[in-house]
């Protein structure tokens, strides 16, 4: 069945490539609503050529696309993809316009080639050849989500799986992204944290004050210092009052699989100059420190930062902090904790706004699921495959994850950081396109006999 996947795929890549162009060619930046309604139409024109039966659906943002192909068993794989982009700009840096896709030396740029247009396209060449090495059958069901709001946060994906929940109905899924590393290490991450992101503003004065009236006019900057000094002590220890009630203990299967993967850490020194990690930490515990929800402060703005001096007392001051939380978190709990802290130090006049938040998903390292990835990963590229219990960043896997009750893994078309994803000359390897596919569609075709 593995030759007959291979075959086809060969014999029909430059297919699904020039699909990919002309989606690539679509431009639907979701920041500002440019091409994005064309966008999600081509999306859908473009699952029903490939046999979905497709809906859009409406009211969550941009729209969501929707489609469905049954198989022979009633298991079903659920692909996430997204259709929308990141803005293009700086457009002087790009090497050939965005939304003008270029194949060169192996190589195709443009906006959404790797994120995720390239990704989307690798899936739907991975259900065809599976489906012709099957005599025009698929082993299992497929649904596909082609979201439009990703770029932008996908603030309205969790209330649209709550409100489908018949409709997607499935037994695991595949997130986008993955792939292999920049030492070509093919791997999936299992997990995701989560993030509450907030911003603090407080307000001291009616107006900025002359700073020689420092000795009895209070300073916004100094009190909005004394509220970010309490959230965390000198030791990266949050001090806010149960914070880590949830957090699950790290498993010794997961720090069996931290143990085996590859040693980042001087990557990390030359990549960013760092003279020490936080806390000093270095070697295996480098590695576990995935696993400690943070308080990080993304930003300040208070007084006059301008050149020169400008002798004022600050009369408001305000920053932007992310908590990055791991499983078992609830970021709408930590936000309520928050606001006790605050209250509890003192400082009920300093308010709360968040922006933002996820929870912290992750598969078990031993599910069926994972494992046929693993296997399916190896014998495409000839590589032991990589178990990554969590990473860093959050995604809205949780959306799916919980209310679904399934694991949600990856499998794509990246290659470490060579995609330039988000920035200019944003690519893929056409070579990666290829072992996506292949490595998608072995997961496909082994899928509904896992549960037997």
């Amino acid at each position: 069945m593995s030759h007959a996947i291979d075959r086809f795929l060969e014999e029909n890549l430059e297919a699904y490539l020039q699909e990919t162009i002309r989606l690539c060619a679509q431009p639907s930046v979701s920041a500002t609503g440019e091409g994005v309604e064309a966008c999600a139409r081509l999306v859908e024109q473009t699952l029903q050529q490939h046999g979905f039966q497709t809906w859009k659906i409406e009211g969550y943002g941009n729209p969501v696309v929707v489609g469905r192909a049954r198989g022979r068993s009633e298991r079903t794989l659920l692909f996430y993809n997204h259709y929308d982009v990141q803005p293009p700009e700086p457009l002087e840096l790009w090497d050939s316009p965005p939304f003008e896709p270029q194949i060169r030396e192996g190589r195709l740029y443009a906006r959404g080639a790797k994120d995720d247009k390239g990704e989307f396209m690798a899936r739907l060449a991975a259900v065809d050849a599976v489906r012709a090495a099957h005599g025009g059958e698929l082993p299992c069901g497929v649904l596909f989500v082609v979201e439009g709001n990703e770029e932008v946060g996908s603030p309205g994906i969790a209330r649209f799986v709550q409100d489908h929940l018949d409709l997607l109905k499935c037994d695991g899924a595949l997130w986008e992204e993955g792939g292999i590393d920049f030492e070509e290490r093919p791997g999936t991450s299992l997990g995701r944290r989560g993030i509450l992101a907030v911003e603090l503003e407080v307000q001291t004065l009616s107006r900025d004050a002359h700073s020689g009236s420092a000795h009895i006019l209070p300073s916004a900057a100094w009190r909005m210092v004394r509220v970010l000094a309490s959230l965390k002590d000198e030791n990266e220890r949050i001090l806010i009052p149960g914070f880590y009630d949830d957090v699950k203990p790290i498993s010794e299967l997961d720090l069996e699989l931290l143990r085996r993967l590859p040693d980042h850490e001087q990557y990390l020194r030359e990549t960013f100059q760092v003279r020490g990690f936080v806390g000093g930490l270095t070697g295996f515990e480098l590695k576990k420190a995935v696993f400690n929800p943070t308080c990080n402060i993304q930003g300040i703005t208070t007084g006059y930062q301008g050149p020169g001096t400008k002798t004022v007392i600050p009369a408001k001051a305000s920053a932007k902090l992310d908590f990055r939380l791991v499983p078992d978190q609830d970021p709408t709990d930590i936000l309520q904790k928050l606001r006790a802290h605050l209250d509890a130090e003192g400082f009920t006049d300093v308010q709360i706004t968040y922006s933002d938040y996820m929870f912290p998903a992750k598969a078990e390292a031993d599910h069926p699921l994972v494992r046929l990835a693993a296997r399916a990963g190896e014998e495409v590229y000839q590589k032991p495959y990589q178990l990554i219990p969590l990473t860093g960043g959050s995604s809205p896997v949780y959306a799916f994850a919980r209310p679904l009750g399934i694991p949600v893994i990856d499998a794509g078309v990246g290659f470490g950081i060579t995609n330039r994803t988000h920035a200019p000359n944003e690519n893929i390897r056409l070579q990666d396109f290829h072992n996506a596919a292949r490595h998608i569609a072995r997961i496909l075709d082994g899928f509904a006999e896992i549960w037997s």
